[in-house]
């Protein structure tokens, strides 16, 4: 702000707190002077959601401390804090290729946010509405997987227990993973597991295995055949 604004600002608090007016020209100009050296960078207000009379009102009706220009500067910061966490940057229109085009582009748009003078981009979520929701539920089962088919195909040899998996479903089998294994504690979805030895009889860790074990495919029988029976 400007130094009319800072002492319209001045003038203001004073109405609201008359222990801010100083009774001598000489003391009112120094005031001034201070407020205006702390406050330059601070608008008096901007088109979105700042006005420093109003930070300063706020302040007066609550706090029992005589004002300062801090009780004013550190809101300003936070408010542009808050904007900017709450902005993403937009694709600019200058050329890519023309990196200091590019780079102002941005700049300009941070600024016009940071300071009021534009809202934030933010981005576009998910309505909780319930139509919304059961779009989205229905999506997985609708696309099918989210991976391709022929990426599926093409990384089969490095994933050789779930690829086993899948063509055992394909061709109608029970579910062997919809159920936790006992023996090595594979949870649903995750193949089993044998633990790997080292040729001094230490572990190494665990190595998936295509074939489950006995115990898991006898229990998803099981399950399988009490789902059947209900």
């Amino acid at each position: 702000m400007d130094r009319r604004e800072t002492a319209a600002l001045l003038a203001y608090i004073g109405r609201l707190d008359p222990r801010l007016i100083r009774t001598t020209e000489r003391e009112a100009g120094d005031q001034l002077a201070q407020w205006h050296e702390l406050l330059a960078d601070v608008p008096l207000a901007t088109p979105h959601g700042w006005d420093a009379r109003v930070v300063a009102r706020r302040h007066i009706s609550v706090s029992p401390y005589q004002i300062l220009p801090a009780d004013i500067g550190r809101p300003w910061a936070n408010y542009k804090r808050d904007r900017l966490n709450r902005h993403t940057d937009p694709t600019p229109s200058a050329d890519p290729d023309d990196q200091a085009a590019w780079t102002n582009e941005l700049v300009r748009h941070r600024r016009a946010v940071a300071t009021g003078q534009t809202q934030p981009t933010e981005y576009r979520q998910l309505s909780s509405s319930h139509r919304t929701e059961a779009k989205v539920r229905a999506m997985p089962e609708r696309l099918g997987s989210c991976i391709p088919t022929e990426v599926r195909a093409a990384l089969a040899p490095w994933r050789t227990a779930r690829a086993a998996h899948e063509a055992a479903v394909a061709r109608g089998e029970i579910d062997v993973l919809a159920v936790d294994c006992e023996k090595c504690g594979a949870s649903v979805g995750r193949p089993c597991r044998i633990r790997r030895i080292d040729p001094g009889g230490f572990p190494r860790g665990n190595k998936p295995i295509a074939q489950p074990h006995e115990c898991r495919r006898d229990l998803a029988t099981q399950k399988a055949q009490q789902t059947t029976t209900v």
